[in-house]
């Protein structure tokens, strides 16, 4: 029997030393500088799920494979999916297996879009969506005759959707687990290295595919926590609204992403409150309307929707939903008054959740092209940079130094025991006095993933 093996490279660090260190002393800097790593790799384990019984196959993170005197070699294949910042980690990781004379296979976001530079390092990369491709793939390395390149132009069904292999993990080493319900995002965000690089339009999972998904965690983890690993959870409302009303039947608490619609529907924060959502994690990238401009290739909706940034978190955690604001430091918007603004946003907002990011240039995003193109990228090809808390890019209207003294003065302030502790107080008074959460309800106001990052 052929044994695959799937490794995710996790562990991912600012490689911003001083950034690193505050994480040691600041609470809520503490859960980012962790979070990305208690994560599996859901599209491994899909994949794994689609592999026939025929095979042996295994799930490893590469943290924990680290503590062994050396790497596993009772592989016939090995797969890796990789974080950007982890990218030349994982060719690594391709060399000493190749070398070893065990084909590897790549595939995922990052390799997507790195696909000439990957195939230096492995046997095959999957290129875009790797449900299509992996069981020609698996019938290739069968015959012992792999592709250099897998790829394809039909796009994937997420009605035909396998049930990841969430049997393989050890739940005691993870935080959450996540489950995609969409696929893809209504908004073309310049900056943005998720699902949008994979698909060309936003798509929703049946209902009853996502039910039995949690059903296969709730298998291992009686009472989970889940993250929806949507780009943009709640864009088609009506299909959304028959999924919570399944959810809330599963008595499990979870967190997603969205945008700033959510607080236009009651009907749909009020299904989102009762299925036992803890956090929306909502991109408003910037208190400035200048540094809003263009973000969206499409559009500026986001500018337009600024004005009503405010509102939309107080109708939204009205409801007994935290809401994780998360703004983009370095848009070429953004001058130095911009971290004096994110603070006193957040004060005057009510936020119960903050996170502040740097702009980040990822391979594949118009971003990193425009960059480029205009002379501002740092160092060409230095992905080890693309952990959303270092600087890869010369920004527009300051300097490396002051954008990365205005972030580190700015994140000193806004996860202090102080902040954090009068934002929650701030929360829970205004919540007693809101008709939209009251006696009634169940549900415990409480997230132990608010710290959660976007996928990349």
């Amino acid at each position: 029997m052929k044994h695959i093996g799937f490794i995710a490279m996790s562990g991912v660090r600012a490689h911003n030393a001083e950034l690193t260190q505050l994480g040691l002393t600041l609470p809520g800097f503490v859960d980012r500088n962790k979070i990305i790593a208690s994560l599996p790799s859901l599209g491994l384990l899909t994949l794994a799920g689609l592999t026939p019984d025929r095979f042996e196959i295994s799930y490893h993170e590469i943290a924990d494979l680290k503590t062994l005197p050396e790497l596993p070699m009772d592989f016939d294949l090995v797969a890796i999916s990789t974080f950007t910042a982890q990218f030349y980690e994982a060719c690594d990781v391709a060399d000493y297996y190749r070398a070893k004379g065990i084909p590897v296979v790549m595939g995922g976001i990052t390799v997507s879009s790195l696909r000439e530079q990957a195939k230096e390092h492995c046997s095959s990369v999957v290129i875009g969506e790797g449900e299509l491709l992996w069981p020609e793939l698996l019938a290739d390395f069968e015959r012992g005759d792999l592709k250099p390149f897998y790829s394809t132009n039909r796009e994937f069904d997420l009605a035909d959707a396998p049930v990841p292999r969430f049997d393989l993990l050890d739940p005691e080493k993870y935080n959450r687990l996540t489950v995609q319900t969409s696929r893809g995002c209504p908004h073309r965000c310049e900056f943005c290295a998720s699902s949008i690089l994979l698909t060309p339009r936003y798509k929703v999972k049946p209902v009853e595919k996502v039910i039995a998904e949690i059903r296969a965690i709730k298998a291992i983890w009686p009472r989970p926590f889940i993250e929806f690993a949507d780009d943009n959870s709640f864009a088609d409302r009506e299909h959304y609204k028959k999924l919570l009303r399944e959810l809330a039947k599963e008595n499990v608490r979870w967190f997603t992403e969205a945008d700033v619609r959510v607080a236009q529907d009651d009907e749909l924060l009020a299904l989102i409150r009762d299925s036992g959502c803890q956090q929306i994690l909502i991109g408003l990238e910037s208190p400035h309307r200048t540094s809003l401009y263009g973000v969206e290739m499409k559009s500026n909706w986001k500018l337009h929707q600024q004005d009503h940034y405010k509102a939309a978190i107080e109708k939204i955690q009205s409801y007994g939903i935290t809401v994780n604001g998360c703004f983009i430091l370095g848009l070429d918007g953004d001058t130095r008054d911009v971290f004096d603004d994110v603070l006193d946003f957040v004060r005057d907002s009510g936020l119960y959740e903050v996170q502040v990011t740097f702009l980040t240039a990822f391979p594949g995003t118009p971003l990193y092209a425009r960059l480029k193109a205009e002379g501002r990228i740092l160092r060409d090809r230095a992905w080890e940079l693309c952990t959303l808390f270092d600087i890869n890019f010369q920004p527009k209207t300051m300097s490396v130094a002051e954008l990365q003294s205005g972030f580190l003065g700015l994140a000193k302030q806004l996860y202090s025991v102080e902040e954090t502790r009068t934002r929650r107080r701030n929360f829970k008074r205004r919540l007693k006095a809101s008709p939209n959460f009251g006696p009634h309800m169940t549900k415990q106001v409480h997230c132990p993933a608010a710290a959660a990052l976007p996928s990349f």
